[in-house]
């Protein structure tokens, strides 16, 4: 079998897992890591290459995660108000859907940083190494952003309380 129908086989779900956390929306998840083993294809000699192949994607999918939220913040900004994509999300428990959408509400390094260590379960490391960043920067942002996180955690919590209650 091929090694990328292997790495695919092997890793799409959970890249789409990974990214899902990052971008908010399944169906853009879905088209950064169809779009990161589209380059792999192109770039068959660098993907081959790599120690961690599903590593090398993840780094693919994030920058071209990045790419899309740059040039889609540039058109607002220059006055286009392109149609968002419908929010989709996966079968997911309620606890996990309001977490990603607080995530939404963060800065793109801190949602980056959180999604790539805590949900996708990579070292430090790692996560500097998928966003191009030093070790010390994840570490920050980490920090900043589960003090962020939490502030919009409990405030949703406080949110949903009064709605019980009124």
């Amino acid at each position: 079998m091929d090694r990328l129908q292997e790495v695919f086989d092997a890793s799409y779900r959970r890249l789409v897992g990974q990214l899902y956390a990052v971008c908010g929306n399944l169906g853009e998840a879905e088209d950064v890591v169809a779009e990161a083993f589209v380059r792999a294809a192109d770039k068959r000699r660098a993907f081959e290459a790599a120690d961690n192949p599903e590593a090398w994607l993840r780094t693919v999918a994030v920058n071209v995660a990045r790419t899309r939220f740059r040039r889609r913040a540039a058109g607002e900004r220059l006055g286009f108000r392109a149609a968002r994509p419908e929010a989709s999300h996966p079968p997911l428990p309620d606890d996990r859907l309001v977490l990603v959408a607080a995530m939404q509400r963060l800065p793109a390094g801190q949602r980056e940083a959180l999604a790539l260590h805590y949900l996708a379960d990579l070292p430090i490391n790692e996560v500097a190494a998928a966003t191009g960043v030093a070790v010390g920067t994840v570490k920050a942002r980490l920090s900043r952003g589960r003090q962020a996180l939490a502030a919009l955690l409990d405030s949703t919590s406080r949110a949903m309380k009064e709605d019980r209650h009124a």
